[in-house]
């Protein structure tokens, strides 16, 4: 595995390596010890999995305190973070990564960072370690398509399917920090 920190200071890229033949192949998805010595300190204790439509867009979402640590295990998927660390010299700056069943790439998402993806292949399972359990009564996000931000989606509008509480979500802005 090859770790590479990203523009902001905090997520990093992890770029794994498959080993295949005629059989299909083989990739290590993850080694504390290898995040360890990329100076990454965390424990995980939960795991999610998505699987998403083409043109689904989930995000922008956090939970203050939460670590993840995503891959895309079908298809393929931008994976967008913004950081949300107020005083941050890239506070609103956003991130987009491709994550897919061909690039075996996945993204660690510190806490700081708000959190999406858009499905750009058919279909997408999408999963994700977490270093905390789900709480409800903490998650928050702001608008998918908020204007200060800017993200490029890669695809057109037309073609983005949001949920009611992602389309409604406030802007970054809005949310006390």
């Amino acid at each position: 595995m090859k770790i590479s920190t990203t523009q902001t200071e905090g997520p990093r890229l992890i770029e794994a390596t498959a080993y295949g033949d005629e059989r299909g192949f083989f990739v290590e998805t993850f080694r504390s010890d290898l995040l360890a010595a990329a100076g990454v300190d965390v424990s995980f204790v939960q795991d999610n999995h998505s699987r998403s439509g083409h043109g689904i867009v989930r995000g922008m979402h956090f939970q203050p305190g939460q670590v993840k640590l995503v891959r895309c295990a079908r298809g393929a998927i931008l994976d967008v973070i913004v950081d949300i660390r107020r005083g941050s010299p890239t506070f609103g700056k956003w991130e987009g990564f491709e994550l897919s069943d061909q690039n075996h790439h996945q993204l660690l998402v510190p806490d700081g960072f708000a959190h999406g993806f858009c499905v750009l292949s058919e279909i997408a399972d999408v999963t994700y370690k977490v270093s905390t359990y789900y709480d409800p009564s903490i998650e928050a996000g702001f608008k998918f398509d908020d204007p200060a931000v800017g993200i490029d989606w890669l695809l057109p509008a037309s073609e983005l399917i949001v949920s009611a509480r992602d389309r409604d979500a406030p802007l970054l802005a809005e949310i006390a920090g």
